[in-house]
């Protein structure tokens, strides 16, 4: 072999083996007698690590041996619940799996989900997209779903001790069945910028009305809720508690101050970070995060530039869980992991500040890194909320307001009333704040003030079944009805969109007609 290909190859090696000399060593080293356990995950790395360190301490003290989390992270929730169907699928096909789920230990790789919403682990246990071929009665096949998760078996009495009530808001902190357990509590709210709300001479806002104030032009930073579910989650909650006319009319203000819309959820908190925004709406974790991340050393979070509130009364409030899952390799390893999650010492890893092991005296909460999320069991406030970086209480702040069943109309609407035509309605807006201004001060017409009113609230209607529908709470099943069919959305979102750029252009008009 030439002089040339060895060092080739040498350096290929060096390549290679950099990623493997650098990862950083689990709790007790690479020991792989350890207890060890599989947990597939979209947690960042900090959550990963604290909850790492913190599960081998507990497991030394409480089973004689140190234990080792095995993180595999190939991406959102979305993506996990994919893979999962992947191998699901393909163990089903191949026998390891039959289909009224009996499988060994060890039918699949991972063990279990460990974050994402209550959606997502709800899908693990219908079995979405996984499915069975099931010989009926009369000879014919049938495809059945094969859930991917199982029940944890936790006793009813260790439940109640954890969580008391199985509630928050109008939410459960665990499957009944105990598919799925929360372990920690994710809001949907308003993350601020503080110096820059001073210089607009606004207060910090603590409502979702807040966020349609006339100064806020320009200054709110969204997501686009056609690509972030966290978003149409939230918009969903505002139409909830407000009802379906104050709803859509706060919905329609809110996002005629939008400074844009971006395809990803994680955009707006760094840009309310950074001062290209004021306010915006966001997942808690991602708004306390960013508040974290630019937080100087010792600096009290509530001085930091950038501050996060969950509406109280009005913020959806969901369990973020861990399930087990069926062909799990170590099952029993499984329920200590959740045993210790929802123990003291896990709880106190989301929410308390950060401090070296020697310091820890009682050894609750993090090492190295401030979490800043909720603990999902009520007593962890009732007994440290001083020692708590977030003074807030999400059973307090979290919605009572039933669910409607309006989700499927955000998307579609606000596509068409606001994003494809963002230009187009902030115009508008500030044509109709400047009437309402003039009319204040006497100077305007209150006819045309009405006017402009109509058109800038106005919704199109939808033809369903020959009759022109007008878009109402009553109407609606039958509107979303009529959108099911091949091709049918689209078609009706180009309508709506044509019809609400026409409404802006007169508001436009009509103020372009002013004295």
């Amino acid at each position: 072999m030439k002089v040339s290909q060895i060092l080739i190859i040498l350096a290929l090696a060096v390549i290679i083996g950099i990623p493997f000399a650098l990862r950083p060593a689990g709790p007790g080293g690479e020991d792989k007698d350890l207890p060890t356990l599989v947990v597939i995950t979209p947690h960042v790395p900090q959550i990963r690590t604290e909850f790492a360190e913190g599960f081998s301490r507990w497991h030394q003290v409480h089973h004689g041996s140190a234990a080792r989390l095995d993180f595999r992270v190939p991406g959102g929730t979305s993506e996990i619940v994919k893979q999962l169907q992947s191998q699901y699928n393909a163990a089903i096909k191949n026998g390891v799996i039959a289909a009224d789920g009996s499988c060994a230990a060890g039918s699949v790789s991972f063990d279990v989900v460990f974050g994402g919403g209550s959606f997502d682990h709800g899908r693990l246990k219908k079995g979405d997209g996984v499915t069975a071929p099931v010989v009926q009665p009369d000879g014919t096949t049938k495809a059945v779903n094969v859930p991917m998760s199982v029940p944890a078996g936790f006793s009813r009495a260790q439940l109640d001790a954890w969580f008391g009530e199985n509630t928050i808001g109008t939410q459960t902190l665990y499957d009944p069945e105990q598919y799925w357990i929360g372990t920690a509590l994710s809001g949907f709210g308003i993350v601020f910028n503080r110096d820059l709300l001073a210089r607009l001479q606004l207060p910090e806002p603590d409502s979702f009305e807040d966020l349609a104030d006339p100064r806020l032009v320009g200054f709110v930073a969204l997501a686009d809720p056609r690509q972030s579910g966290s978003l149409t989650t939230t918009f969903d909650a505002i139409l909830n508690h407000y009802g379906w006319d104050q709803g859509w009319r706060l919905l329609r203000e809110i996002t005629a101050n939008a400074r844009y819309f971006t395809n990803s959820s994680t955009k707006p908190p760094v840009d309310v970070a950074q001062g290209e925004a004021a306010a915006a709406l966001a997942i808690d974790f991602y708004g306390r995060g960013q508040a974290q991340a630019i937080l100087r050393e010792g600096q009290d979070p509530a001085t930091s530039r950038v501050g996060y509130a969950d509406p109280v009364g009005a913020a959806y409030i969901d369990a973020d869980p861990i399930s087990i899952l069926r062909g799990a390799p170590n099952p029993e390893l499984a329920k200590r992991f959740i045993e210790y999650v929802l123990s003291d010492e896990g709880q106190s890893l989301w929410q308390f500040r950060a401090r070296p092991e020697a310091a820890s005296g009682d050894g609750l909460g993090p090492r190295q890194y401030e979490l800043r999320r909720m603990p999902v069991r009520r007593s962890m406030y009732d007994r440290y909320v001083d020692r708590m970086v977030d003074q807030a209480d999400p059973f307090k702040a979290a919605s009572k307001d039933s669910v409607k069943g309006w989700r499927s109309g955000i998307p579609v609407m606000m596509g068409a009333f606001a994003i494809e035509v963002s230009d187009e309605q902030r115009a508008a807006w500030r044509a109709l704040l400047s009437e309402r201004e003039r009319v204040t001060s006497g100077g305007g017409l209150p006819s045309r003030l009405a006017e402009m009113e109509a058109l800038f609230y106005s919704w199109p209607t939808t033809t369903v079944d020959g009759k022109e529908l007008e878009f109402r709470a009553e109407n609606f099943k039958a509107i979303r009805e009529s959108w099911r069919p091949v091709g049918a959305q689209g078609r009706a979102e180009v309508g709506y969109t044509s019809f609400f750029r026409d409404a802006y252009r007169k508001v436009v008009e009509l103020a372009d007609g002013v004295d």
